[in-house]
């Protein structure tokens, strides 16, 4: 696995030739005093297309972000947004397949991949924005980005029986 990670991190940052090993770290960083030989590659990745991109995923960073999806689902559900009742939050399937693919996206070129995020999940309700919860995605890392999600209640779903649960006397 370490060569996998190396050559994705060749990749991701476009250079030819080495990388160095962080002490007490799975992680590699770029050693400063790189060749520019692989400039061909960082263009390359600028131009390559979300298909294309599917095929330079990494296995480990797809199921840590599988593991990623599952708390925040579970962390919105036990979100507390109105003090006075409960709520419980949902994503729909295609907008956690798609909140997925935008995180693996965005760490691709992050030196720890996905593990090195740290994601604020706030949600936004009309002019407001609650923060629900800061997720290290791996709390043993000093995190390396930093992803702020914002999520906006939608409405429109129910609007037969949106009356039944606004505050007012019944």
């Amino acid at each position: 696995t370490e060569r996998r990670r190396a050559g994705r991190l060749e990749a991701a940052a476009g250079i030819g030739g080495r990388t160095a090993r962080l002490e007490n770290s799975d992680c590699e960083s770029l050693d400063s005093s790189l060749s520019s030989e692989g400039g061909d590659a960082q263009e390359y990745l600028d131009e390559v297309s979300l298909p294309d991109f599917d095929l330079l995923n990494d296995p480990e960073d797809e199921l840590l972000c599988a593991n990623l999806m599952k708390l925040i689902q579970v962390t919105l559900n036990k979100a507390k947004l109105y003090s006075n009742r409960p709520s419980r939050l949902c994503m729909p399937n295609e907008l956690i397949t798609q909140v997925s693919k935008e995180l693996l996206h965005l760490a691709y070129r992050e030196p720890c991949g996905l593990r090195g995020a740290l994601i604020d999940l706030c949600v936004e309700q009309g002019k407001a924005c609650h923060s629900v919860e800061q997720i290290a995605v791996d709390p043993s890392l000093v995190p390396t980005f930093q992803l702020t999600l914002v999520l906006r209640l939608d409405s429109r779903l129910w609007p037969k029986i949106q009356g039944l649960f606004s505050s007012g006397s019944a």
